[in-house]
Order: structure tokens, then C-alpha cells, then sequence
């Protein structure tokens, strides 16, 4: 049994690199035969350890070179207010990430644009004009040290 999740955690460490090696290679890194690897990677995906096979973009490339880290304060706590920031942060391709916080700040967000026009355009827009939220400050990503999507397994 011990071997069989050792074999599962080296799949998922494989899979998630996102290297574009075959069904065959992968089964061969793990250490099982491609059958195998084959029926734990849809066990997994039924199961909802893998959610969603992607491809990563290269945001530069894309014309979305400024990215910004922005934390959110909101007027108040109720249901309602909640409810409609989310509708915002679910509803604006913009939003790339959107976490609830502990401490100073009620959101962090990372967004996406095009250059600081377009944040500004997003801002008052789509952000600013929602009646719940209270402040916003804004920091504006100068380098990128580390971005990845690989969880430590």
C-alpha cells in the first residue's frame, strides 16, 4: 500500500512539471506500467486531486506584462457585501487569484492588465464602484522572483 502512494505522489510530482512527456514516459518515471498511470491519473481526477489539465501562458508575451498585487478592504462583513465582491472577483478576468486574509486587509488580490491605464480603467470600473468595498491599495510587481504551480508533495 505504502509503495502504491509513493508511486501516486512521484505521478502527481510528474504530472504537475507540466514537461509534455507522454503517458509512456511518465509511467516509466513513476516506476508502474503505462496502464497504470493511465487509471490513477483519472482515479485522481475523479477524486479531484488533479481539478483541471491547463497550459501556462507567458503573460509578456500576451500584452499583460504589469501585474499588481492589490489588498481590499470592504465597508463591512455581511452576507451581501461578501456575496457581491465575489461576484466581482469571479465575474473579471482581470483577477487572477483572490485569497481572504486575516489581519490588516479582508482580500489580496493579483491582477493582470495590459499597463497601468488599464488597471486604472479595471480600478474605477469594476472594483472601486462596487458599493461594499472600502479601500484598495495597490503595489505594482517590479520583478518577478518566483512563480509556480507545482505544490510541494
Amino acid at each position: 500500500m505504502k509503495e502504491n502512494l509513493q508511486a501516486a505522489r512521484k505521478l502527481l510530482q510528474l504530472v504537475q512539471t507540466g514537461d509534455g512527456s507522454s503517458l509512456a514516459e511518465l509511467a516509466e518515471k513513476a516506476g508502474m506500467s503505462q496502464s497504470t498511470a493511465w487509471r490513477k491519473i483519472q482515479e485522481l481526477e475523479a477524486e479531484g486531486v488533479i481539478r483541471k489539465r491547463v497550459a501556462l501562458l507567458d503573460p509578456a508575451k500576451l500584452d499583460l506584462k504589469l501585474c499588481i498585487v492589490a489588498h481590499v478592504t470592504l465597508e463591512d462583513h455581511h452576507e451581501e457585501a461578501i456575496e457581491a465582491f465575489a461576484t466581482v472577483v469571479r465575474d473579471r478576468p482581470e483577477i487572477m487569484e483572490c485569497y481572504a486574509l486575516s489581519g490588516t486587509f479582508d482580500y489580496m488580490l493579483k491582477i493582470r492588465a495590459r499597463d497601468v491605464e488599464a488597471y486604472e480603467a479595471f480600478m474605477t470600473r469594476h472594483l472601486m464602484r462596487n458599493p461594499h468595498v472600502r479601500n484598495v491599495v495597490s503595489s505594482f510587481v517590479l520583478r518577478e522572483l518566483k512563480s509556480t504551480t507545482e505544490l510541494p508533495i
